[in-house]
């Protein structure tokens, strides 16, 4: 079991001697699971619905991932007595968001899930995977992240293009909320767009189906092709934009759990939530700080409480998969996924920024982030595989090309100056 992080008080007591730690634990939750659910879901119906899922199929997932992120949260927090914050996979999501119907339909799509739940659930159990995932250099991944990223973030615009009453309110929102709070930003936008959406579009009660979400199973279907051009760029994005910087905000935090048994337990939720149309599930990044930090109360020990509040709260909001796909079905045009790019708008920001933080290489970067905007596909294999491929093919020839000329240049000959204590003087470090 793990232990409370240092400094903290008796487990359960709060620091001041009052119920206000449990209160602040347990709003910080709520509000963790309200901009998490509200800041990107239409990202993720977006990405289903991209790779074939139908309207009833995108609430199942979306309800399953909702369900199963929940549970996950509440079991891993109570289980270790840590904030343990999980999502789904925004990142993950924009990628899906970004491609095609797979051949042979949303059933591929599927069995590319199980088979990113299957590399999750390795990466907790066999930790050379992890390292692996690890090694991908930053600026690559990055840039990777950047590609997928760059579409979804256009919809505001062509959002004002289409649609300039509702689009430039929806960002205007965005921007001042922003300014204000950028936490509470995309939900405000979101609760606008909800507004006027319902105010000004003619909603036919007939063809919105059941309000009450239906799990809808899909068998699954497995080809090659969509292992190596879903499930492998999709397990890369979540391992290396949420798995490792949640354990990142734990850490920045004081909590310092294990990684390898929380991603395998959140690989093993993500194969009960895929078959029935869940992409992945993943540590939370953004609302674990939430969760872990001060706005969870002053109890260090006790804010594992807030992670398990907002476990519940994802559950209850997961019943209300039905009602968000009904509404993105009655917006218009691009307003949804201007929503949805607004939210990945600082993502997209941060993935540039370090894709393109190193000069030497920053043409590896801009190479993978030209291939995978392109959507080019060979062999059914999407272009996030071919632009990590080909920034990954130059970055090694330049790395190549670096240490040949480091070994055959000046820096490699001896000084000639000699002293009797030299054998005392240390090398430069050369790493």
């Amino acid at each position: 079991m793990a232990t409370a992080a240092p400094g903290s008080t008796a487990e359960g007591a709060d620091a001041d001697g009052s119920g206000g730690g449990l209160w602040r634990a347990v709003t910080a939750g709520v509000i963790a699971a309200f901009v998490g659910f509200a800041s990107s879901f239409a990202v993720v119906l977006e990405g289903l619905t991209k790779v074939g899922a139908s309207h009833a199929q995108a609430a199942s997932g979306l309800m399953a991932l909702s369900l199963t992120m929940g549970a996950c949260a509440i079991f891993l927090s109570l289980r270790s007595r840590l904030p343990i914050s999980v999502a789904w996979s925004t990142p993950g999501a924009a990628l899906l968001a970004g491609s095609a119907v797979p051949h042979g339909g949303f059933p591929v799509a599927v069995g590319a899930f199980l088979v990113t739940g299957v590399l999750i659930v390795v990466s907790g159990l066999w930790r050379p995977l992890g390292r692996w995932v690890s090694a991908i250099p930053a600026p690559l991944a990055n840039a990777m992240l950047a590609g997928i990223l760059l579409p979804l973030c256009l919809a505001p615009a062509e959002a004002v293009h289409s649609d300039p009453a509702i689009g430039l309110a929806v960002v205007l929102t965005w921007a001042v909320v922003g300014s204000v709070r950028k936490l509470y930003a995309v939900p405000a936008a979101v609760l606008v767009a909800v507004v006027l959406i319902a105010t000004t579009t003619h909603i036919k009660t007939a063809t919105l189906g059941p309000m009450w979400p239906h799990p809808v199973a899909v068998a699954p279907h497995f080809t090659v092709a969509a292992a190596i051009g879903i499930a492998l760029p999709l397990y890369v994005v979540t391992m290396a934009s949420q798995n490792i910087p949640g354990i990142a905000v734990l850490g920045v935090n004081g909590y310092h759990p294990a990684p390898g048994p929380l991603f395998g337990w959140t690989g093993a939720f993500s194969l009960l939530s895929a078959p029935f149309g869940g992409h992945a599930v993943n540590l939370a990044a953004i609302t674990a700080a939430l969760c872990a930090g001060e706005e969870a109360g002053p109890d260090r020990a006790g804010r594992y409480r807030a992670a398990a509040t907002a476990g519940g709260v994802y559950i209850l909001l997961g019943l209300a998969a039905s009602a968000a796909v009904a509404l993105v079905n009655a917006a218009p045009p691009h307003i949804i996924e201007a929503v949805a790019g607004l939210a990945l708008l600082g993502a997209l920001a941060a993935a540039l920024t370090g894709a393109m933080a190193d000069p030497g290489q920053r043409e590896a970067a801009v190479v993978t982030v030209v291939v995978t905007v392109s959507g080019v596909t060979f062999f059914g294999v999407s272009g996030a595989f071919w632009g990590l491929l080909a920034g990954g093919a130059l970055y090694a020839v330049r790395h190549w090309q670096s240490q040949r000329a480091q070994g055959g240049g000046p820096a490699a000959v001896p000084a000639p100056r000699s002293a009797p204590d030299d054998s005392k003087v240390r090398e430069p470090d050369r790493s």
